[in-house]
């Protein structure tokens, strides 16, 4: 059984997406949260803040479905440029402090909104 997630604490889909889904009450994946904060729309552009901000998207709609950044059991970065990992590596630790998850990270040429990069996650409950 699939449940479609959603949120005011995260920003809304822009697209014909959902924030986020929960399948058998077991896993719950986001969509990938680009760093827009939801209370005012601005995106940022710091590669340290967009990191924060977009983890911590990514933490409100796993804690809507009632799940938790602890159970995160695999990530997916997104960079513009490759040249920010050691950034966001730095900011991306402060959340994942003991276990962090599988992960990948790649480069690519675009993001919606020309963010600078987009992050999501799976995690279990």
């Amino acid at each position: 059984m699939k449940k479609v997630l959603e949120t005011k604490n995260a920003p809304g889909a822009i697209g014909p997406y959902s924030q986020g889904m929960a399948f058998s009450g077991e896993l719950v994946i986001t969509s990938g949260q680009l760093p827009l904060d939801p209370a005012t729309g601005e995106l940022k552009t710091d590669i340290k803040e967009a990191t924060k901000q977009s983890l911590e998207n990514c933490k409100a709609i796993l804690e809507a479905a009632g799940t938790s950044m602890d159970k995160v059991v695999k990530t997916t970065v997104f960079l513009r440029d490759i040249n920010d990992f050691a950034a966001m590596n730095e900011v991306y630790a402060t959340f994942f402090t003991s276990e962090p998850p599988a992960r990948s990270a790649v480069q690519v040429a675009k993001l919606p909104k020309d963010g600078i990069l987009e992050i999501e996650v799976m995690a279990v409950k």
